[in-house]
């Protein structure tokens, strides 16, 4: 196996270093968040750091690189309040990593893709249209990272759409079933299966 000290990550090329940090955590979640600017152009961006922070109340997070230079999805939440996670499906891959080139503000990533607006009722930021899972977060709060200045926004899950195909019974969701991607690293798209789904884990008895 390779073997790399905190003196030779620091000594990397930039590059090799980024995708070498961004690949170890393992898969990450894909998602396009949506925002828009009041009486302004929709945003549109893909992010690999949406976490769950609880389910009761349900609540979502996400990082946010540091605010030293102008961030359109940070803006728009402040200023509206509201956002939405999309899961990207396998099919919008390519439209969806292109939310991550830098346009200048006013221009809408919707219009830049081939990506479509959907809009539901009460909620003013836009869905990304066909996502598998659309989330319509209102933003709660935000912790300051002091190691990397970067941010944790945290928001509460007040919208909830979720293809019929993905969701059980017991209400868990089956991500598989819609197509639903990951992402390795920074640029790599990947298309997760279900191998098994097992019971809560409890102690064993010494019988």
């Amino acid at each position: 196996m390779h073997h790399f000290t905190a003196a030779d990550i620091a000594a990397m090329d930039s590059i090799y270093r980024l995708n070498l940090i961004n690949s170890i955590s393992g898969y990450k979640s894909a998602n396009l968040i949506g925002t828009k600017a009041p009486l302004g152009a929709s945003n549109l961006a893909i992010f690999n750091s949406v976490i769950h922070l609880g389910s009761n109340p349900g609540l979502l997070g996400f990082i946010l690189r540091p605010t030293t230079v102008p961030r359109h999805t940070y803006e728009n939440i402040k200023k509206s309040g509201v956002f939405t996670l999309n899961h990207i499906h396998h099919t919008q891959i390519d439209a969806a990593h292109h939310t991550a080139a830098k346009y200048p503000e006013g221009v809408s990533e919707f219009d830049q893709t081939n990506l479509e607006e959907e809009y539901h009722p009460n909620w003013e930021a836009p869905f990304v249209k066909d996502a598998p899972i659309q989330i319509g977060c209102r933003f709660s709060s935000e912790y300051h990272i002091k190691e990397n200045d970067t941010l944790l926004i945290v928001g509460s899950i007040e919208q909830l759409f979720i293809e019929e195909a993905m969701l059980l019974k017991d209400g868990w969701v089956q991500l598989d079933q819609g197509g639903v991607v990951a992402i390795n690293g920074l640029d790599g798209y990947a298309l997760p299966q279900l191998l098994k789904r097992l019971p809560y884990a409890r102690p064993k008895s010494k019988g």
